[in-house]
């Protein structure tokens, strides 16, 4: 016991610390894991711990649930874009703070002497983008995209200009467009405390690595709720045919938003009894729902919000790249989101080719995009990416308790399950054309 006290007591010294030191955290992972949950630390380190608490739930193509035509990348995320970096920090404190950063990086030099062509699409803008109409004008990013909650978009925003500004050749920097992209945590999170601190931004930025990417309750999707159940981080990839271009885009989410749950056309949501509407077309169903669904959750309309953020390294400029962020909301329908009237649902886009660059020392550029007769295939690429991203943020989170008392609990593997059965929506890639894929 005594061992085990002096474990615990260094390791939550050592957060406190280091905080940006994942790889010195590694040494210490499961006892960092028992100071969230017994201790409640409140900077802890989403991709060591959220693994270790419980056993990780399955991904949409570990169920039989295949999206579309197209094959994924090696990593089905939005990190099979080569140079393409994820950080995410979960923010965890007491029973009430339930929240996170999540970074992702376009590049692995200096994003702000070496900006990527990029869109923003409005699917609907109830919400708070920072940085939104420099990069509508531009067509270009210099900033890292940070997700995060509602009231932390200004403290995010700030922490990663003071991160910015240190960084190597920004001695002369005087005007730095921060994006920063949120939805709203409230009711699994005490919104109000704005519990994001620069260390966790900082943390989310330096961390910020190639590979697999964390899904589920954590980063920026540590509170949130989709469809009624728990929420989170999500990510897919499309690899197009070689003979269509052979490009690759990758998608990743934060799903806070409602509506009438797909999955593959099956209606979901509405065989298990929860979706938008539900108090208007069956009266009385209220006394049905479970225990769970209080407050805020039963108000039956599908308010929330969705950010969406879509790379390839396919030449597009910001032209296309807008016109390939519109089909990402295709991807959102066809799980029965509707960008309800409340709903703050953004797309930014960004391509990573080193051809589409644009050096801050360049006077003119000589650019090679692609033909927009060429770019159908990532239209589907991206739609049928961001439909998987939102599966997997659902199937990898896990119920959460929160702020006032309120737990959302994970969307249910067995009862979903049986209603992907019956629609017979499950294992695609074996029994509808093109059968050539493997399972994953």
């Amino acid at each position: 016991m005594d061992s085990i006290r002096r474990s615990k007591r260094r390791s939550a010294r050592f957060i406190v610390m280091v905080a940006g030191k994942l790889r010195r955290v590694r040494a210490f992972r499961e006892p960092v894991c028992r100071v969230i949950v017994l201790a409640s630390v409140s900077l802890t380190l989403a991709s060591p711990c959220v693994a270790q608490l419980p056993a990780p739930r399955p991904r949409a193509r570990d169920i039989g649930l295949v999206v579309g035509i197209f094959e994924p990348g090696a990593l089905d995320a939005i990190t099979d874009v080569a140079g393409v970096r994820v950080g995410q920090t979960t923010v965890v404190e007491g029973d009430s703070v339930r929240t996170g950063v999540t970074a992702i990086i376009q590049h692995g030099g200096n994003v702000f002497q070496e900006r990527v062509p990029a869109a923003i699409v409005v699917g609907n803008g109830f919400g708070k983008l920072a940085g939104s109409t420099q990069v509508r004008e531009l067509g270009e990013l210099e900033t890292p995209v940070l997700l995060t909650c509602t009231l932390c978009v200004w403290r995010a925003a700030d922490a990663m200009v003071a991160w910015l500004l240190e960084q190597p050749g920004m001695s002369q920097v005087r005007s730095i467009n921060p994006v920063v992209g949120e939805t709203n945590d409230g009711y699994l999170n005490d919104i109000r405390a704005r519990p994001v601190t620069p260390a966790a931004v900082r943390h989310a930025l330096e961390t910020a690595h190639e590979g697999a990417v964390d899904e589920g309750a954590v980063g920026a999707g540590t509170g949130t709720v989709a469809f009624g159940w728990k929420g989170g981080i999500g990510t897919a990839s499309r690899v197009i045919p070689a003979a269509l271009g052979g490009w690759t885009v990758g998608v990743l989410v934060q799903t806070n938003f409602g509506g009438v749950l797909t999955m593959n056309g099956a209606p979901v949501g509405r065989e298990l009894g929860r979706y938008d509407y539900r108090n208007v077309l069956e009266p009385g169903a209220n006394a049905t729902r479970h225990a769970s669904r209080n407050a805020p959750l039963d108000r039956d309309v599908a308010d929330g919000s969705i950010m969406i953020v879509v790379a390839t390294d396919a030449p597009l400029d910001s032209r296309n790249l807008e016109r390939l962020a519109r089909r990402a909301l295709i991807g959102v329908g066809h799980t029965g989101g509707e960008l309800s009237n409340g709903s703050g649902d953004y797309v930014i886009a960004f391509s990573t080719s080193p051809r589409m660059r644009r050096r801050v020392t360049d006077t003119v550029r000589t650019i090679a995009d692609l033909n927009n007769e060429m770019i159908s295939p990532l239209f589907q690429g991206v739609a049928e990416a961001t439909e998987e991203a939102i599966y997997n943020s659902l199937l990898r989170a896990t119920t959460t308790h929160g702020a006032d008392g309120h737990t959302v609990n994970a969307l249910p593997l067995d009862s979903t399950m049986a209603v992907l059965r019956k629609y017979n929506v499950l294992g695609w890639d074996r029994t509808v054309t093109p059968r050539r894929r493997q399972r994953r």
